[in-house]
């Protein structure tokens, strides 16, 4: 397995929920140690402030650490977890998958269970299992079972998805791309930004709580007061069956994307930036546009007196699900891309920015 993949591997499989994001944390501590100045805001990002050849425009890279998860909210008598999601679920793609639930005394397996299909009418049967008549199976007794092993409420539940290369090795399949694999383009992006030099002051941040509302976005760009900002996230990709191209029209190996998204309308100035950027580069690029959801530059562009953003979206498919799929090649050309708009990027360049 090549450094890259190591690399993709290390942090999909991290577990990481909002509000729980240690141990993704400490990854990317590691990583990004050898690359800049490393900081935190007070909710936990991370922020790797990389200095190039001059002091201005500060360059804000935002990936966010946390993925998708569930939290534990009661334990029944016959020793079975209640619990509640964390970030966005749809609940036909949690029944019956298997999860992580992290304790004080360590990980315990489980599976999310509900009521079987063979004893419930037939109008039942025609209808989504609620998550609310969901629980989770640890496989216990009874409720002192399931405190002995450590279980009590407050604790974070992940979902179970081994990264796996798939049979086309391009095609990459994990839980928690969304979003670790921004979280790899943006250390994979100031690892080549450090073997050049460049005309500005880049701050590569692993934020936090994203997914359930923006939260280390916003703490971490007060800190650093950017001039300019990227976030590196997932986007829906629209070429799996029973997709129309107005639905979603990304496609896997086409590129990253540029979004317009329910949280931000992209710069004018930096887009066209970013466009012609890529065209000179000769990097093949998106568009998606989502009328719902939102990524970190919701927060970042309004900070002090706003800041020009950009979301450069990875066409990701099952997206909020135990398992996603990304094609490698977006990864490479989006960390390209970043690479190349940043070493653009100076003072004069900013200054040309027109919204």
């Amino acid at each position: 397995m090549d450094e890259q993949l190591e690399l993709l591997q290390e942090l999909t499989q991290a577990p990481g929920p909002s509000g729980f994001e240690g141990p993704v944390r400490e990854i990317l501590r590691r990583r990004l140690a050898p690359l800049g100045e490393l900081s935190s805001d007070r909710l936990g990002s991370v922020i790797c402030r990389q200095a190039g050849t001059a002091h201005a425009p500060k360059v804000m890279v935002a990936s966010h650490m946390d993925e998708i998860g569930f939290v534990v909210t009661g334990i029944t008598d016959e020793g079975f977890l209640r619990f509640q999601t964390v970030g966005g679920w749809w609940e036909q793609v949690m029944l019956a998958q298997r999860v992580t639930v992290l304790t004080r005394q360590g990980e315990i397996p489980g599976i999310i269970g509900a009521k079987p299909p063979h004893i419930l009418n037939a109008e039942e049967r025609k209808k989504v299992v609620d998550k609310k008549d969901m629980f989770i199976d640890i496989g216990v007794a009874n409720r002192a079972e399931a405190e002995a092993a450590g279980v009590r409420p407050g604790d974070p539940v992940v979902p179970v998805g081994p990264f796996t290369v798939m049979s086309n090795e391009k095609y990459l399949l994990s839980k928690a791309w969304d979003n670790r694999i921004g979280c790899a383009v943006m250390v994979e992006t100031l690892r080549r930004l450090k073997e050049q030099s460049h005309p500005n002051v880049v701050f590569g941040v692993g934020t936090v709580q994203e997914e359930v509302g923006l939260r280390g976005a916003q703490t971490s760009a007060q800190a650093i007061a950017p001039d300019i900002a990227f976030a590196t996230d997932v986007g829906v990709a629209g070429d799996t069956p029973g997709i129309r191209p107005e639905e979603a029209p990304t496609k896997l190996g086409k590129g990253p994307a540029v979004v317009y998204d329910a949280s931000m309308i992209p710069h004018r100035g930096l887009r066209d930036f970013v466009i012609e950027t890529a065209q000179q580069e000769g990097i093949p690029i998106q568009f998606d546009a989502m009328p719902g959801g939102g990524t970190d530059a919701g927060r970042i562009h309004m900070t002090h007196a706003g800041v020009p953003s950009v979301v450069l979206a990875i066409p990701t498919r099952y997206i909020h699900s135990h398992g996603a799929v990304i094609h490698r090649d977006d990864f490479e050309n989006a960390v390209r891309l970043v690479v190349a708009v940043i070493s653009r990027l100076d003072v004069t360049r900013m200054a040309a920015l027109q919204p």
